[in-house]
């Protein structure tokens, strides 16, 4: 079959040979990480924690570092807070003068920025673990015991533990952020994405195990097992159609006469992808509803306490901040990343023209309505794919509706407000990373492959990864 035959070529070459070996040591080398638990911390109290406190914000995150933060092992902030700063970066990069003009100094003005991106992890790190021990040490389960190993009643040893665990924690995420590293540079494909990806698919032997347990004690029906598998499978293929979708707009340029050579006369186009954000809108997202949810749950006012408790996952008004927050995040992060006026000045720079648009600022405008319409595509496939894992966990609660609550409640079917009790792992958010992160892997290998005359995945056509 090709596809052995493809993989047998990538063997048979010594050095994709050797970048795909590197690649899946270090990872091996992550998930081995993962498995070591900071110092000072009760391993039961914290399994007891988590089950109880399945499907909410502790949940998602940990299913992006594998089962880290469950453990709270030494990778338990994962690679998060270099996502966080690389994000910050980028934004500053629009607004910040000094970084817009590193930006585009080439290689060494990104040098600079990746090395600004360390530092702020750093910094992201220390905070985040500083938070994260605070809130162990006086953390209980329902039982009332305490996550950390000390002294119920009295806060000795409260400094050491703090220090100790912020150190762990950050030097744990400095050397992940060093394995992303390695990997884009010897290995194969993004190494952030990638360790991402490991940690994402680590919970699919688990998740499989999970449900097909659910269908040999009566908890799932067979019938309800195969129509999550064509459910899954239907969601799949939806994620591969628009993550590859794009909207190619004609592009023209006109011959130019450079001494004695005749340059331009092509037709090309302008890809336009229907996801430029890629999962960065939900994430963003998900972290302004939680900020909220957090201060108000640590507030002693009964009335903040009750926004708490509608902002929780599931909740209606929780439902209708998350879909609003991802259409505005993606509208917004597609406006810091592509400005439609500078691609219209460089297209008329160079002699380039839409066919029936005049070049200027009626190109630019163009250009700007095109991804408008196309950029609100994207981001209702969004929503409905990050709702997909709160409706397959617990549902749609529409009891806290206010005035038709309780009827919606009595008249929907079962499975609409109850949910499935579906594992997290078959949420969209989940899906749509895996998916995307391995159309850019495949992609990658089959450059390679093709580079040396190989046949790559396909014989006809090539896979267009996420970037066109």
């Amino acid at each position: 079959m090709q596809i052995f035959e493809t993989f047998r070529n990538i063997f048979a070459i010594p050095d994709l040979r050797k970048r795909v070996l590197f690649t899946f040591g270090l990872l091996a080398i992550y998930r081995i990480g993962s498995h070591i638990p900071t110092p000072g911390l009760d391993a039961s109290a914290l399994e007891e924690f988590f089950k109880a406190s399945a499907g909410g914000l502790l949940g998602f995150l940990d299913v992006f570092s594998g089962g880290a933060l469950r453990r709270l092992s030494v990778f338990a902030l994962g690679i998060t807070p270099y996502i966080t700063a690389s994000i910050i970066l980028q934004l500053l990069t629009v607004v910040w003068p000094y970084l817009e003009k590193l930006s585009k100094e080439g290689e060494m003005g990104r040098r600079k920025i990746t090395q600004y991106t360390r530092y702020g992890t750093v910094i992201l790190s220390v905070v985040q673990g500083a938070g994260i021990s605070l809130w162990l040490w006086s953390q209980t389960t329902p039982s009332g015991r305490f996550l950390a190993l000390r002294d119920p009643a009295s806060d000795s040893g409260k400094l050491a533990f703090i220090l100790l665990a912020i150190l762990t924690l950050t030097t744990g995420t400095a050397f992940v952020m060093w394995l992303g590293e390695q990997i884009t540079e010897r290995g194969i494909g993004n190494g952030i994405s990638l360790i991402i990806f490991a940690g994402i698919v680590a919970g699919l032997p688990t998740a499989v195990f999970n449900s097909i347990q659910q269908v040999q004690r009566g908890g799932m029906s067979l019938f309800t097992g195969i129509i999550l598998l064509v459910f899954m499978i239907g969601v799949v293929g939806a994620i591969v159609f628009v993550e590859r979708a794009q909207r190619r707009i004609p592009v023209q340029y006109a011959k130019r006469v450079v001494g004695r050579k005749v340059y331009g006369g092509q037709n090309t186009y302008l890809p336009l992808r229907v996801n430029t954000g890629g999962v960065i809108p939900i994430i963003f997202a998900v972290s302004i509803i939680q900020f909220p949810q957090y201060i108000a749950s640590a507030a002693k006012s009964d009335f903040l306490k009750k926004i708490a408790e509608q902002l929780a996952i599931g909740q209606p008004l929780y439902n209708l901040f998350y879909g609003l927050g991802i259409i505005f995040f993606c509208y917004f992060y597609i406006s810091i990343i592509f400005n439609p006026n500078d691609t219209a000045e460089n297209m008329r720079k160079y002699g380039g023209f839409i066919p029936g648009i005049r070049p200027g600022k009626a190109t630019s405008d163009y250009i700007d309505n095109v991804l408008t319409r196309i950029t609100l595509i994207g981001a209702v496939y969004l929503v409905v794919v990050a709702l997909i894992p709160e409706f397959l966990m617990m549902g749609f609660k529409v009891q806290g509706i206010p005035g038709i609550g309780p009827w919606l409640d009595a008249h929907l079917p079962a499975f609409v407000t109850q949910g499935l009790g579906i594992s997290f792992f078959f949420g969209g958010t989940s899906l749509l990373i895996v998916v995307g992160v391995a159309m850019d892997t495949v992609q990658q290998v089959e450059s390679q492959l093709v580079m040396r005359n190989y046949d790559g995945f396909l014989k006809k056509g090539r896979i267009r990864g996420r970037r066109g």
